[in-house]
């Protein structure tokens, strides 16, 4: 069932408006949906109060003209599911077809996404900032950031890449992110965890609102 990521950048003066849209989202046709802050980082202390997002699930497209009235600029990203593992909310919300092509060459979007355990924040939130300023420096990575349902305690991530090969490289070989991986089982940071791989079949709108990397060139629609 296709994905959607949507994103939008709101004036400061709608912070509020934006956030009560996070935790009331209204009714929409969608078999999933979830309304996420933003961060430029890892930390609560990266938190981006002036960008949100919404990840949907439904056959149909979905729109949110309440969202759209509230942005001054937004992005939307068309996805199919590669691969997924874990769970969200206690549902697993990708599914992946078996006629699914392979990205070959094209860009692709990964998303994590954690809900950590109380007593394990301390730790967590100490071992990650090597990881953030590594991506930042991975070859191929085209935009990062952060994302949660809250801005304590829900940890996720969503990067676009401009191939499967980069987010591999840099996913297995880079050391801090191998080292958090290997460190995951035995710290047992995550309540719940997902991790998700997508093709990215379509950008449209501003890719700036995404974090677009300036020294690499928007890919035509």
């Amino acid at each position: 069932m296709p994905v959607t990521l949507h994103v939008w950048r709101v004036p400061g003066r709608l912070v509020g408006a934006a956030m009560f849209r996070v935790a009331f989202p209204g009714r929409f046709q969608a078999s999933f949906a979830k309304f996420l802050g933003t961060s430029r980082g890892f930390l609560p202390s990266d938190a981006d109060l002036t960008r949100y997002a919404a990840l949907t699930v439904s056959d149909s497209p979905v729109h949110l003209p309440k969202w759209d009235k509230l942005a001054v600029a937004a992005a939307r990203i068309d996805l199919e599911p590669l691969l997924s593992r874990g769970a969200w909310s206690g549902v697993s919300p990708f599914t992946v077809s078996p006629q699914t092509e392979s990205p070959g060459d094209g860009m692709v979007l990964a998303l994590t996404r954690a809900r950590l355990r109380p007593s394990k924040m301390i730790t967590f939130y100490r071992a990650v900032p090597a990881v953030a300023r590594e991506a930042l420096k991975a070859p191929g990575l085209l935009a990062h950031f952060g994302v949660g349902e809250a801005p304590i305690g829900f940890q996720g991530t969503i990067s676009v890449w401009r191939n499967a090969a980069d987010l591999a490289r840099f996913a297995y070989r880079q050391p801090e992110h191998r080292a958090v991986i290997a460190r995951t089982p035995a710290d047992r940071w995550y309540a719940e965890e997902l991790f998700a791989r997508f093709a990215v079949r379509e950008i449209s709108g501003d890719r700036a609102v995404l974090g677009w990397a300036p020294d690499d060139p928007a890919p035509a629609d």
